[in-house]
């Protein structure tokens, strides 16, 4: 049987023809090869039809695609897993961007808002050792500043990740920074944000608006490192003037800057002012004042001066200076009716000191 299969297949291969050049093809066809043929000399050129001009266009196409293909790893490397903790007005503010550029969230609350978390795409999380065992990459910390530290001694760290990274957006730097330092396994990194800006004041955007950070503690690692940077690629990615500087550093400032102003404003509050026809653009200003501070909680600005040791200094600043303000002005009114009561003159009195 072998010998005769043997011979069959024999039978069925071609020939080597005796000729040097090969035959020329029929008509409307190329001629047949079979596998083990050689030419000698030149072989024929192949149809036009045949030419690989297909696998030319793919290999054009080949770098645009990969550099597609990179980018899309690159941005999907960037997106974050981020547990919002303190879901109230400012965390869902902060989660509408979060969740606009792509990353997954998950909320907390005492106060159960999973109806709104659902319309963010959010999932929320009525007990913190189920939002914990998610093994987020980041928990933010939104609470208010009074709060903070009960919220944070009520999460059950030992759920996380080990190397978990916290970020706070308290109003105020050096108390939540000695808070996370005190409170957190050393494992865990820590940097500590301030968004200069809020609901009412970034309603047209963020951009152009200060967020002040400090990377208190993050872990020479490469991944570490890499998912800091990624989430204060958060805010620079919505144009946001990124200001590196120490929470003590930032709390001098925010005295002036803040607590000053949400002073100002609840002052003015006080006395019930009213838009009038004759509004001129300064007083137009100080009713806007009252507005954007007013709009925020009270305990953000009790919060402000109590965890902010530049407070009472500055508030006592403003005091003397209302003194000094009063002081002149009954000194001038003073003169004025001494005048008149000595030397019947109801000339005012020379304003060419004050001046100076």
């Amino acid at each position: 049987m072998l010998s005769s299969s043997t011979s069959t297949l024999r039978l069925h291969q071609p020939t080597r023809p005796h000729r040097r050049h090969p035959p020329a093809p029929a008509a409307g066809g190329a001629t047949h090869l079979g596998p083990s043929r050689r030419w000698r000399g030149h072989p024929p050129a192949a149809p036009l039809r045949a030419r690989p001009q297909r696998i030319r266009a793919l290999d054009a196409a080949q770098p645009f695609d990969y550099e597609t293909r990179a980018a899309g790893l690159l941005e999907e490397r960037q997106r974050l897993k981020i547990a919002i903790v303190g879901f109230g007005n400012f965390g869902q503010f902060l989660a509408r961007t979060f969740a606009r550029q792509g990353h997954t969230l998950l909320a907390h609350s005492r106060t159960d808002h999973s109806a709104l978390a659902a319309t963010l795409g959010a999932s929320f999380f009525t007990d913190p050792h189920d939002l914990c065992e998610c093994h987020p990459d980041v928990v933010l910390l939104a609470t208010s500043i009074l709060s903070a530290e009960a919220v944070l001694r009520s999460l059950p760290v030992h759920r996380l990740r080990r190397n978990t990274l916290f970020v706070d957006v308290l109003s105020v730097k050096e108390f939540p920074r000695n808070l996370l330092l005190s409170s957190l396994p050393p494992d865990f990194d820590v940097i500590c944000t301030h968004p200069m800006f809020g609901p009412e004041s970034a309603r047209d955007g963020w951009d152009g608006l200060p967020f002040v950070f400090d990377k208190v503690r993050v872990g020479d690692c490469p991944a570490r490192r890499a998912r800091a940077e990624a989430f204060l690629n958060i805010f620079e990615r919505e144009g946001c003037r990124m200001v590196e500087m120490s929470c003590a550093e930032h709390d001098a400032h925010a005295a002036e800057t803040q607590f000053l102003t949400h002073t100002v404003g609840r002052m003015l509050a006080m006395l019930e002012l009213q838009s009038t026809p004759i509004n001129t653009k300064g007083y137009e200003t100080l009713l806007r004042l009252v507005d954007n501070t007013c709009s925020d909680s009270f305990d953000l600005y009790n919060g402000l001066f109590m965890y902010n040791k530049n407070s009472t200094e500055l508030l006592n600043r403003l005091e003397w200076a209302m003194d000094s303000v009063k002081k002149k002005l009954f000194d001038g009114l003073h003169d004025v009716l001494r005048k008149q009561l000595f030397e019947g003159s109801a000339q005012p009195p020379s304003t060419s000191n004050v001046r100076k």
